[in-house]
Parts: C-alpha cells; sequence; structure tokens
C-alpha cells in the first residue's frame, strides 16, 4: 500500500498543534467573570470554525463536481459534510457545558442555537440523501445542489447573535466592519493556534476519509464488475 506522506504530516502538524494549545489553554490566566471556563473558548470557537469550513467545503467541492462531473469531488463533498456533522456535534456539546454554569441551563432556543440545531438535520438530511440514491451519478448530482443550498447555514449561524440578540453573546472576535477582539488579548494567540491547528485537522480528516470513500468505491465496482460477469457467463 502506497504510504500518503501528505496526510501523515497533516496529522502529525494538527497533533502536534493539539498538543501546544492543550497546554497554554491549561496554563493560560483565569479571567476575571468566568474563571476556568474561559479556557473551553479554546476548544468551543476552533469546533465551530471547523465546522463552518467543512460545510463551506461541502457547498465547493459539490459545485465542482456539477462543473467538472469528477467523481473525486462527490467524494470530497460527502467527506467534508460527515465531518461538518461531526463537530457541530462536538460545537453543541461543548456550547452546553459552557451554557449550564454561566446561564443555569444547559440548553435554550437562542438564535445561534436554534440554527446550529437545524445545521444537524440540513446535513443529516444530506447524508440521508445521498444512502437512499443508489445511483452514483444522480446521487452526486442531487447531494451536491444540496450541499451548496445548505451552505447558506453558515453566513446565517455566524450574523444570528447580530440579527437576533438573545443569551449567547456576541462574537468575541468580530471580523465584519472591521477586525476587533473584545476579550483579553493574552487569549488571543492560544485562540488563533487552536483555529489553525483545527484547520490542519479539517484537511487531516478530508483527505484520510476521501481516500477511504475511494477505496470503498472501488471496491463496490469490482464487487458489481464480478457479479456482471458472473451472470454473462451463466447466461
Amino acid at each position: 500500500m502506497k504510504r500518503d506522506v501528505t496526510t501523515t504530516v497533516l496529522g502529525a502538524a494538527s497533533l502536534l498543534g493539539l498538543a501546544v494549545v492543550l497546554g497554554l489553554s491549561l496554563t493560560s490566566p483565569l479571567d476575571v467573570n468566568q474563571g476556568s471556563l474561559v479556557r473551553l473558548m479554546f476548544v468551543h470557537v476552533p469546533e465551530a470554525w471547523l465546522s463552518y469550513l467543512a460545510y463551506g467545503g461541502t457547498g465547493l467541492f459539490g459545485l465542482l463536481y456539477l462543473i467538472q462531473r469528477r467523481r473525486h469531488w462527490d467524494r470530497l463533498a460527502m467527506a467534508s459534510g460527515e465531518i461538518g456533522l461531526l463537530f457541530t456535534l462536538a460545537t453543541i456539546v461543548g456550547g452546553m457545558l459552557w451554557a449550564k454554569p454561566t446561564w443555569g441551563t444547559y440548553w435554550v432556543w437562542d438564535a445561534r442555537l436554534t440554527t446550529t440545531a437545524l445545521s444537524l438535520v440540513v446535513y443529516g438530511g444530506y447524508l440521508l440523501i445521498r444512502s437512499l440514491i443508489d445511483d452514483p451519478e444522480r446521487r452526486a448530482r442531487v447531494s451536491a445542489v444540496v450541499g451548496i443550498v445548505g451552505t447558506l447555514y453558515v453566513p446565517v449561524n455566524y450574523m444570528a447573535v447580530e440579527w437576533w440578540r438573545g443569551v449567547h453573546q456576541t462574537q468575541t472576535l468580530k471580523l465584519l466592519g472591521g477586525v476587533r477582539w473584545d476579550a483579553a488579548p493574552i487569549y488571543l494567540p492560544t485562540l488563533l493556534l487552536s483555529v489553525a491547528s483545527f484547520t490542519l485537522l479539517y484537511f487531516f480528516l478530508l483527505r484520510l476519509r476521501g481516500t477511504l470513500a475511494a477505496r470503498e468505491e472501488a471496491r463496490e465496482e469490482r464487487e458489481l464488475t464480478g457479479v456482471t460477469g458472473l451472470e454473462v457467463a451463466r447466461g
């Protein structure tokens, strides 16, 4: 089996980055208001970023499939959708752990939380559609359209705390209308390193899952070819 050097490097780099982030987060100073809870930011925010990145990837790879009709893009779209769903779940769990001591409850139907929960329905439906359509080309076309439309979730979820004010805080790192950091400056380097490490983790998981999907597809095609050949021989 040929060794994938790029995947190995991405995995090692993301693991190293996450290890450094863990060390920095555990030794970071306590927040005046939240105490040690502030350390959840170094995981919760990058998890949310990775889910945005993955859903954006699902739409982008779906669009590339519709343009080029290459199955490679369809496999990456599927892989990215699975990663996005996984890290949306992780984001929700991390948010609930943060919410209980600060809001007094694990969950409220705030705009940010509600749209995050809806993304599970959208991308869970995306993966369900893929499992229900047998024809590979039709499955790729339909899921590509769903994946492209689903990317609307990203800006809506990001801006939810600005458009519909609720209990969820506004963006700590504001990117629109001028970049602004609304927290203690000492936390910013660790957060940026964590976001970078999670980004590497995304590309590692994308390559890994894409490779596995290609192998599964090749095996299914061999099995189909074998069954067809056997039927022809019997005929």
